[in-house]
């Protein structure tokens, strides 16, 4: 599903180049759920936006699902991930005017279903998470632990491939979070969703399959979880 060679990534601030990513190799299979650790400043949101399409390497190839992210271009990114990928964040970034039906409806307003296919997609991903009754609920009639679940059916309601997933319990309480960190554990067991998941949580990496430790951005070992 992801395969990473010889990554690189540097940014530029001012008159000082900044590396991030240090030759990065990484493979993850397909219905893996992977855990990405490391401290706050270790490249790990770089390296998830990387898998995610959501920004490209400065050397190093980047494939996923088939497609060489680092040869496609911003408008070939955006219409890629709008069928390959779901992204799940810590703040949700749910519309508060909107509905959570309307909410997880987002992402298909890119395709060519009808109003009518739409709404039937968002209902089933709602159900998915536990929320069908909630739908016409607006984020603020929501608790967090909903509005995170609200976020989740948005990131699979067309049926991604890959969940990239960041710190997405950090804003959340225990139980909340174990409960989220389920939702997701059932995702990629009984429906195949390969995850890749950024977390300073050890408990929340216990989810996963596969724990991959990063620091200073240089990867520091594989371990089963």
């Amino acid at each position: 599903m992801v395969e990473l060679k010889g990554v690189v990534k540097q940014y530029t601030r001012g008159r000082q180049q900044v590396n991030v990513l240090h030759g990065i190799d990484l493979s993850i299979a397909d219905g893996d759920f992977v855990a990405l650790m490391g401290p706050s400043g270790s490249g790990k949101t770089t390296l998830l936006n990387l898998i995610g399409g959501l920004d490209q390497p400065s050397a190093g190839t980047v494939e996923v699902a088939g497609r060489r992210l680092d040869q496609l271009s911003g408008t070939e990114l955006a219409h890629w991930r709008a069928g390959h990928v779901g992204f799940v964040f810590q703040f949700y970034n749910l519309l508060p005017m909107l509905s959570a039906q309307r909410n997880v409806e987002l992402p298909l307003l890119l395709t060519a279903l009808s109003g009518a296919e739409r709404r039937r997609r968002a209902l089933i991903a709602l159900e998915l998470v536990g929320l069908a009754g909630r739908a016409k609920h607006r984020p603020s009639e929501l608790s967090g632990g909903e509005e995170q679940r609200v976020a989740i059916a948005r990131a699979v309601v067309s049926d991604p491939q890959l969940l990239v997933c960041d710190e997405p319990t950090g804003d959340l309480d225990r139980h909340t979070a174990d409960e989220i960190l389920a939702l997701l554990q059932r995702l990629n067991r009984d429906h195949g969703k390969t995850i890749v998941m950024v977390t300073h949580d050890p408990k929340a990496a216990d989810y996963a399959r596969r724990q991959i430790h990063l620091d200073k951005g240089l990867l520091n070992g594989d371990l089963a979880a």
